[in-house]
């Protein structure tokens, strides 16, 4: 989170961050903006990957701009694990202190014969509850289908997240996996917005979050 000053006596907060994060098997650079407009800018190298980080900030609005370098050689795991160590670490930095914020958001993602649910808490206290079974052991080239869990536990871990993901019903493995990262979208579009009528309170009695 930074301040930007309109003038000499305005002063606003801008809820973005930047995380780079290098170790041996990746190399990466991620930008979001909260407040944005769903702009994206994917690059990991994984295409089934980059095109559901793409609905997550369209549907988000959150603008996200990644670069991933991994060790695609191998196989698309640390890319796409580390990718959600990012997003999670980006979210908590740009939230700040949380005042003000819905911190719960849920929704519902029908998508053709799937329906998907995701519900999720910015409780400081991560924990995932990850319920999708695929039929396919890939999409695409090179996304694996059990990594979809794998980013899901990265977000929820490195953000402090609680985060409930189930597919309720559906048979295409690639409409099961969209809903997922559309309802995850929109229950991030919720829990991240300014509440009005909160103002500057923080949503926990612990005062704390």
């Amino acid at each position: 989170m930074t301040f930007s000053w309109l003038n000499d006596k305005t002063v606003f907060m801008t809820r973005t961050a930047t995380i780079t994060r290098k170790t041996k098997e990746t190399d990466i650079t991620l930008r979001l903006d909260l407040d944005g407009t769903g702009k994206t800018n994917i690059s990991t190298g994984i295409g089934f990957f980059d095109h559901m980080l793409e609905q997550l900030g369209k549907h988000s609005l959150i603008d996200l701009d990644i670069t991933v370098n991994g060790d695609l050689h191998i196989d698309a795991h640390h890319s796409v694990e580390d990718t959600g160590i990012a997003l999670g670490q980006a979210l908590k930095e740009a939230l700040g202190d949380k005042t003000g914020i819905t911190r719960y958001g849920h929704a519902y993602l029908p998508m053709d014969e799937v329906l998907s649910r995701v519900a999720l808490d910015f409780s400081g206290r991560p924990y995932l509850v990850f319920k999708a079974k695929f039929t396919l052991d890939r999409i695409g080239e090179d996304m694996e289908t059990e990594l979809f869990r794998e980013f899901f536990q990265a977000v929820a871990s490195a953000g402090g997240i609680t985060l409930h993901a189930e597919n309720l019903y559906g048979e295409n493995n690639h409409h099961i996996a969209e809903s997922l990262f559309k309802a995850l979208a929109k229950a991030l579009r919720m829990a991240v917005t300014k509440d009005a009528r909160a103002g500057d309170q923080l949503p926990s009695t612990k005062g704390v979050l």
